[in-house]
């Protein structure tokens, strides 16, 4: 009888390239662009996860376990910040080297600014009034200001690399973020 070698998580992983330095746009081979193909994403990340999965590697060692960990957990992060424009587009500025300021620059154009609160009155006034019809209107708004947002980040990033604007419109997106969330709590709190 021969002395079985002891298999390594490395050895059974179909796809040898995977390499912790990679960004997220290398790991799941898409060109580094905001405007990206989700269908090719999806299909990626899900033969990355067939390829790594931890059950796969449930009977290796434990630091080839932890590994397999590793390795998914990085390619959840790297799908989950690929598949929201919002954290594509922060990712994006931070390989650049740009930071997007969400947290410390709340200075914003004065027609952005008096548009969010026109938008959080008639967010209070739905609220107060049982209105589900005003928060659709207000809901419809905010999806249509986010697309017409996102399709202006891919420009500032694929085309005219203009990164100063491109966190602007990041951090305008963010608030329009949270407008959402608060929108939904709405529905919720009326749903109750």
């Amino acid at each position: 009888m021969g002395v079985e070698k002891a298999l390594r998580f490395d050895e059974f992983l179909p796809m040898k390239s995977l390499d912790f330095q990679q960004d997220f746009f290398q790991l799941f081979e898409l060109p580094s662009r905001f405007q990206i193909d989700n269908a090719a994403l999806d299909q990626r990340y899900r033969d990355l996860q067939s390829q790594v999965h931890p059950d796969k590697f449930s009977h290796l060692s434990e630091s080839d376990q932890r590994r397999s960990v590793q390795w998914a957990t990085r390619v959840n992060e790297g799908y989950q910040t690929l598949r929201s424009p919002l954290a594509r587009g922060r990712y994006m500025l931070s390989l650049l080297g740009v930071d997007t300021q969400e947290e410390t620059n709340t200075a914003m154009p004065l027609d952005f600014l008096m548009q969010q609160m026109e938008w959080r009155e008639a967010l209070q006034d739905a609220l107060q009034s049982k209105d589900i019809d005003a928060l659709d209107v207000l809901s419809d708004n905010n999806r249509q200001e986010t697309a017409t947002l996102q399709q202006q980040l891919g420009r500032q990033l694929d085309e005219s690399h203009d990164h100063l604007a491109a966190a602007g419109s990041v951090r305008k997106l963010r608030f329009l973020e949270k407008l959402a969330e608060e929108i939904s709590s709405a529905y919720d709190e009326l749903d109750s």
